[in-house]
């Protein structure tokens, strides 16, 4: 019965091991709104996995693929993931019992000329052949290294859902960039047709001119006109030069590809995509969105970080032993008179630390209060941000309609100038003012069409990406665990 001691100490610890001195963890609360009250009435789909594929572009599809394989920021994200999910692994492995394996050869020789002598017969040199097995193990009884654990195990699902974060926010950014360029090359295509029409009027005025059917006020404001519209193709040529390098980094292209290869568009038919809205579901889709799901894993991470501090005030017990077998030959070091072994317990209590594990758990659970604190604020930003978006995507269908209209109303009234002018029933000025304001239309229309667009994709972003294929419990995402 002498191991009694042994077996009873072993039972004992593993029924407090699960012990855990964190406070319990309760979501805390909001007053969620029930349905989304901005959200249009009639509106499509967003499919979970690749949403942008609403906009059922190809082209598109290609350039946001590229920028999911090359892109430095998800680059980074997935690092800081990996990171996250070996610390998770160290902090399990705590849990764990240490076992290694060492073998030692020493080779020593004493003194003859000590003023203790060596007895009589004995070797002055000798060799000291070692092996053995050690293991060690700590005694968890107030769930230190468990709290510890979910604490790693937390900080890698807020990991896991930061990288979601970049992954959204970069295919937001793809799009919103894509038709940003596109917008671009549709303002510099109006500006070209119109400078194109008037450097042509300014052909034909100049041999009027020569003919003495009109005078130099009439030509030289044709040559202004013409003047205006050259002033401002350099600056869309620049923004929209600007705008590919911007996208380019985005798709994480080298520095010689920015300069070398241009991108790949659709120009399209100039069709506004159909509005997103999440028909029939809670206003707690919000709770998914991954921002969220970070700051509750952090809040989550920092209430156990607060059981293990308070741990830290209690005895830590720790077990320790070692088997293995010793001789002065090799060949006699695996005999059974060279068997070694050794048990051992360790009972360690902080009686004097100048208050400094006390401190300790008042910096956690500080630090618990700035968690709690960053999700409600993260909470408040999402439904504010989710909010604006619902909004402006249908402010900016109606701004679209009003300035396609406009557009299309100013080329039937340019068409009526002409007309009009060559018939001498107005003046060229007429006609003027028409191109101006025909031209100021087509660049607010194509730059109205990219407002719309970025906002349909603004919604999705606000929302945590698509929903199509999902539960109605949006919240069941953050307590998934993350394979390692």
């Amino acid at each position: 019965m002498r191991g009694r001691p042994w077996f009873v100490m072993t039972c004992f610890s593993v029924l407090v091991g699960g012990c855990s001195m964190a406070p319990d963890y309760q979501r805390p609360a909001a007053e969620l709104p029930d349905t989304w009250q901005a959200a249009p009435a009639q509106g499509q789909g967003v499919p979970a996995e690749r949403w942008w594929t609403l906009f059922r572009d190809p082209a598109l599809d290609r350039l946001i693929d590229e920028a999911l394989r090359n892109n430095q920021d998800l680059a980074l994200a997935t690092a800081r993931l990996d990171e996250a999910r070996a610390l998770a692994r160290v902090a399990d492995a705590e849990l764990m019992p240490a076992v290694g394996a060492t073998f030692q050869r020493n080779r020593s020789r004493f003194s003859d000329r000590t003023a203790t002598p060596q007895p009589l017969n004995t070797p002055l040199e000798s060799n000291t052949y070692r092996g053995q097995l050690n293991v060690a193990y700590e005694v968890d009884l107030w769930g230190r290294l468990r709290d510890s654990a979910k604490a790693a195990q937390a900080e890698l699902l807020a990991t896991t859902a930061a990288r979601e974060t970049v992954r959204i926010t970069l295919t937001s950014a793809v799009v919103q960039s894509y038709y940003s360029l596109i917008a671009y090359d549709a303002q510099v295509d109006a500006t070209r047709r119109s400078l194109a029409l008037r450097q042509s009027d300014l052909r034909l005025q100049r041999i009027r001119a020569d003919a003495g059917l009109i005078n130099d006020f009439a030509l030289r404001q044709l040559e202004a006109e013409v003047a205006a519209a050259q002033g401002q193709l350099p600056a869309l040529e620049r923004n929209r030069t600007a705008e590919e390098l911007i996208l380019g980094v985005l798709l994480g292209r080298s520095p010689r590809a920015l300069l070398q290869e241009s991108v790949t568009r659709n120009a399209g038919d100039g069709t506004p995509v159909a509005p997103v809205v999440p028909p029939d579901l809670p206003s707690a889709l919000l709770l998914r969105r991954p921002d969220i799901v970070t700051a509750e894993q952090q809040l989550i991470a920092a209430n156990a970080r607060i059981g293990a501090a308070r741990a830290a005030l209690f005895p830590n017990i720790a077990l320790t032993g070692y088997l293995g077998s010793e001789s002065a030959e090799l060949a006699n070091l695996f005999s059974g008179p060279a068997a070694i072994w050794q048990i051992g317990f360790i009972l360690a209590q902080p009686i004097f630390q100048g208050g400094r594990l006390f401190g300790e758990i008042e910096a956690v659970e500080a630090r618990q209060r700035q968690a709690i604190a960053q999700y409600q604020k993260t909470l408040q930003t999402a439904f504010r941000e989710a909010h604006d978006a619902l909004v402006t995507q249908v402010r900016a269908r109606e701004a679209f309609d009003a300035e396609n209209a406009r557009a299309a109303a100013l080329t039937e009234a340019l068409r009526l100038a002409r007309i009009r002018f060559v018939n001498g029933l107005t003046s060229q000025l007429e006609v003027l003012d028409a191109e101006r304001n025909l031209l100021s239309a087509e660049l607010n229309r194509a730059d109205a069409l990219r407002a719309q667009r970025t906002a349909v994709a603004n919604v999705v972003k606000a929302l945590g990406g698509g929903w199509q294929g999902l539960d109605e419990q949006p919240q069941a995402a953050a307590a998934t665990s993350v394979p390692r």
